[in-house]
């Protein structure tokens, strides 16, 4: 078995006296997609806040590569490889869409090199088509669409060169058209060895795309499975649904 990339181990996180996560494990090897799937509430996207740097955890850890970044800042947990981009994503009001996706190579680097002279390349131009941005390259960042910063913030982080790639709702606001085209991209990035980690609720989409799915519910894994596996999991079901729901029965 592959050498885990990412390690969480016994992760909890409380917000006053509610238990949002409860001793949550998983991982994630290079070159492996999951999606972390759960109900509203179910405390994913404090688990990607956590994982990130941007909660601190209240107990447990988490290891990237050979670096334990357990409550490590934002910064920190980039400089070791691990990008991330936001359901809602903001926009510099003063570059352009292909300046944005330039400073994406050096986001590792730290601001200084933002700001340095940029040298547009053959990826950079890739990216562009492939995200169907190339239309809207020297346009303000700031005037795109919601679809299209979405688009913008999964190719930037895409040229920081992520060894993880943590995805919060990739697909709000993107036109179902393009959905197929984001799949056989971070496919491709996967290929590289790239590992993904995707919060989503197009259940199409994580077909389409993850190996493998972590659900959560009220803060813990309830399964660790294949996508195809999830519609046959009791647990699963209930967590959706809020009943037991009998096989083959349709809830109403």
């Amino acid at each position: 078995m592959a050498t885990k990339l990412l390690d969480i181990k016994g992760v909890s996180k409380s917000f006053g006296a509610h238990r949002v996560l409860e001793a949550v494990d998983f991982g994630i090897v290079p070159g492996e997609i999951v999606g972390l799937l759960g109900p509203n509430g179910s405390g994913k996207s404090t688990a990607l806040n956590v994982i990130s740097g941007f909660l601190p955890t209240d107990g447990g850890s988490i290891r990237l590569a050979d670096a334990d970044i357990t409550n490590a800042s934002p910064q920190r947990a980039t400089a070791h490889g691990l990008v991330r981009t936001f359901q809602l994503p903001s926009m510099p009001q003063k570059m352009t869409v292909r300046e944005v996706l330039q400073a994406g190579a050096r986001g590792r680097a730290g601001l200084r090199s933002i700001f340095s002279s940029f040298r547009f390349d053959d990826e950079l131009e890739t990216l562009l088509e492939a995200f169907r941005l190339t239309h809207v390259a020297d346009l303000p960042a700031a005037a795109l669409s919601g679809g299209q910063k979405k688009l913008l913030s999964v190719a930037t982080a895409l040229r920081s060169k992520p060894k993880l790639l943590c995805l919060d709702e990739p697909t709000a606001g993107v036109h179902p058209n393009l959905r197929a085209d984001m799949v056989a991209i971070l496919k491709r990035y996967r290929d590289a060895g790239v590992a993904i980690l995707v919060v989503e609720h197009d259940m199409l989409f994580i077909r389409d795309l993850c190996s493998r799915c972590v659900v959560l519910d009220r803060g813990e894994i309830i399964a660790d499975c294949a996508p195809h596996e999830l519609e046959d999991n009791p647990r699963v079901v209930e967590a959706y649904l809020g009943k037991a729901v009998e096989k083959g029965k349709t809830a109403r």
